[in-house]
Parts: C-alpha cells; structure tokens; sequence
C-alpha cells in the first residue's frame, strides 16, 4: 500500500537535498544564527520522514498479517496516522515558527484577572505536556488575584502553527470564587498569537514612533525582583502597539527583545496589508459578550464549544489542564 495524497513526500526529500547540500558549503558556519535554523529544519523533516515511511511499512506488513494484527496495533496505527495527517495541515508559510502568545484580561474586573491566568496555566501545561519550550517575557498581576496581561514565549517545530486559531476572545461561565452568594459571571480574556519572524530586521521605525518607559521588574505577589529600572515597555505610537519585557535582567536585553517583537508585530501587519494571509493573526480589542471564539461553560453544566470549528467537550477541567492538543487538531482540520 502506497501512501500519498495531501503528503508530499517527494518535496520533503527534495527541500532535505537541499539543506544538506548548504550544510556542506565552507561559509556554512560562519552565520551561527542561520546554521543553527537550517540544522533544526533538517531534524524535523527527517523525523517527518522516518515516521512516513515506517508508517507505510508497518501498515504494509499488517495487510499481509491481517489476521495476526491485535487490537493495540490498530489502535497505535490510527495514532500515528493522525499525528501524520495534523502534519498535513501545518503547511502554511509560517506554521513552523516560535511564536508569542498574549493574553490580556478584558470585561469582569477581578473575575477575568483570573480567568486570564487560568488561561496563561492552560496553555503553560499544554507546552510542559507536549514538549513545548516557553519563557514568560511579561506578566502584569492583577490586585486581587489573576493576571492584567501576560506575554509568553513559546519555542519550538509548529509552534505558531498549533497555536494560531487560539487568537480572539475567550469567554468562562462559572460560579464566582470571589463572590460570596456564589453566583454565576460570565468572564472575558483576549488571546493573541504573533509569529517569531526570523527576517524582522526587514522592518524600519522611527524611533520619534515610540515611547520608551523603563521600570523596576515585579514576580509574583508583586515583589521586586531586583532594584533596578530593568524591565522596559515600548509603545508604538502610529498602531499603540505596546510591548512590555522584564525576564531579563538586564534593560538593554529587555529593549532589545520588546524590539524584536514590537517588529514582528509589525511585519504581521505588513504583510497583512499586502494581502498575504497569516492564519491565526489578528488584533482582538474587543473583549466583550458577542465577539468570542470559545466559550468555557464550568456552571450551570459543563461544555467548552468553539464557535467556528464547532469543537465541543464536556470535560472542560481536562481542556484547562493543559490536554488541549485534541482541540487543535480539530481546528486545525476544520477551521478555513
């Protein structure tokens, strides 16, 4: 049995030839940055390769063993060709690359403060789960609990690709922890998803564009976590993008990255504005009833829906654990 279709198995090994043949140039070390990239992309082809073909193998001798095949090898089978077939689905121009994911509390005060940091575990869990490097870049604590905004990091092959039908509003049901007659509220958070951009040096500013504030960087429970004005927030005066770091402790490395992110945010814009599509991105200001993509119902039942794929669960403790990959599988395959 010949695998085929969607997989374009041929074009994998051609791109592969390719990048071995530069690995063997004599200038092939001399940009770090870029051997570095081009050693990576050969890993994740060549493991995309392997699994292909040891698929088609295992399933070619389990044709002619038909009879012998039990029952966990169909169903470690199906697993594999699952994996295989989300694999098809991140062929967009960017999907492989790191992205940065934001979430910024909107509409219900304390109540989305910590509906937002609920939200920042979830997908923090989802990358520990399925071997995702991230680094928390920024996060703003609420007053009382939660989180105001966080900006998060995320490393690793398709990682924009995974995440990008995460960006809009999200929306939580539940009986309030914060509300003495234990009443139902309706909580709002907004989720964006950039892609790392590798060539953001393409993109000029005016530094007269921006606002640059330095100020000390706080941790959890709001401590100082050195003396220092280390962490830094740029403002983009002309699109008021704002992009606060402070996981670094030093300001010059903080600015450095607010730069390069402020730049890929940018260059998403840019793009957008030639018309060439990046799925996933977009700005979402408006964190109200109404302009949500999901909603997380834990009161009066429980069912998280997504209201353009039509995904449903009802075992939303599961999906905000972390276990969320099912769920972006399906996006994946039925989001357009």
């Amino acid at each position: 049995m010949k695998l085929g279709g969607l997989f374009d198995l041929d074009k994998l090994k051609e791109r592969l030839e390719i990048l071995k043949k530069e690995t063997l140039e004599a200038s092939f070390y001399d940009d770090i940055k870029r051997s570095s990239e081009i050693n990576i992309e050969i890993s994740n082809i060549e493991k995309t390769i392997n699994s292909f073909e040891s698929l088609q193998e295992r399933i070619n001798v389990n044709i002619e063993l038909f009879e012998l095949v039990d029952e966990n090898e169909i169903k470690d089978l199906k697993t594999t060709i699952e994996n295989l077939e989300t694999e098809v689905f991140l062929n967009d121009k960017y999907d492989s690359l790191n992205c940065f994911l934001e979430i910024h509390a909107g509409a219900g005060g304390t109540e989305s403060m910590d509906w937002s940091d609920i939200l920042r575990r979830m997908y923090i869990r989802f990358c520990e789960k399925y071997n995702f490097k991230y680094e928390e870049i920024d996060v703003s604590l609420g007053e009382e609990a939660g989180i105001k905004s966080c900006l998060i990091k995320i490393i690793g092959h398709n990682a924009f690709g995974y995440l990008k039908h995460e960006s809009g509003t999200h929306r939580l049901v539940r009986k309030s922890p914060f509300d003495s007659n234990s009443r139902r509220h309706t909580s709002f958070s907004s989720v964006t998803i950039t892609p790392e951009f590798k060539k953001v040096e393409e993109v000029e500013i005016n530094e007269n564009d921006l606002k640059i504030d330095v100020f000390h960087s706080s941790g959890a429970g709001g401590q100082s976590v050195n003396t220092s004005n280390s962490a830094v927030r740029i403002t983009h005066l002309p699109t008021k993008i704002v992009v606060s770091v402070q996981n670094e402790r030093s300001q010059l490395k903080n600015k450095e990255l607010a730069m390069n992110i402020l730049k890929s945010k940018l260059f998403a814009i840019k793009l957008q504005n030639q018309e060439e599509k990046i799925s996933g991105f977009k700005n979402y200001g408006d964190n109200s009833f109404g302009s949500q993509i999901r909603s997380y119902v834990l009161e009066p039942y429980k069912l998280v829906k997504d209201y353009r794929s039509g995904y449903e669960s009802t075992d939303p403790d599961k999906l905000l654990n972390g276990d969320i990959k099912e769920m972006l599988d399906f996006n994946l395959k039925n989001i357009k």
